[in-house]
């Protein structure tokens, strides 16, 4: 079982489904963030055509998953109206803030190498919301695609980043800041989830 305590309650189908309705909700808010940033990234990197590559390879895939998003939010009984008016969580949305900061401010082959740190743990949490979807809370295979998409392996992903770390130079001391901060990001916005139905006391 993961380490992860949402990701647990998931996993064994004592999340309530208002809980995954407003991972679609922040999620709604957070791919589209990331993509941005990751292609203002591409567009800073000017030394390595590598780096370049990798960060429009990462938006292509936020677009990707963007797509597989919607089915997901539609299970959860989330429709327009409500992605409108939603009004996200601080603790959730400081993940794709920081990258934006990164995207700003840091070199990309040091953001290249503090994404790939911490993608597996992601990727992870992915493959047992998508398992647990299907086997406690009955969702159809479009509407797990979103996580599917994440916990697949991908070894285009893996290559294309072990070349622009290759080809450009790591600030080790920077570059392992960056993914201890991305890593207690992550561990907010999994803790600022709403882990009650509403009018749980």
């Amino acid at each position: 079982m993961t380490t992860n305590p949402l990701v647990a309650r998931i996993e064994t189908g004592t999340a309530p489904i208002e809980t995954l309705a407003t991972l679609a909700l922040e999620q709604h808010r957070v791919i589209p963030a990331d993509r941005r940033a990751f292609l203002h990234l591409a567009q800073r990197e000017t030394t390595t055509s590598e780096a370049a590559d990798f960060f429009e390879f990462l938006a292509e895939g936020e677009a990707m998953a963007g797509e597989r998003l919607i089915a997901f939010a539609e299970a959860c009984g989330v429709d327009e109206a409500r992605l409108r008016t939603y009004e996200p969580l601080a603790g959730c949305q400081a993940y794709p803030a920081y990258v934006a900061w990164l995207a700003l401010n840091a070199e990309p082959t040091d953001v290249v190498a503090a994404l790939t740190s911490n993608f597996a743990e992601w990727g992870g949490y992915c493959a047992t919301i998508a398992g647990a979807l299907r086997s406690r809370y009955g969702f159809t295979d479009e509407a797990c695609g979103f996580f599917d998409f994440f916990a697949e392996p991908s070894p285009e992903w893996d290559e294309r980043a072990a070349s622009a770390v290759r080809a450009g130079r790591v600030n080790e001391g920077l570059f392992h800041g960056y993914s201890r901060t991305l890593k207690h990001y992550e561990a907010m916005f999994w803790a600022s989830l709403p882990t009650q139905a509403q009018g749980t006391p």
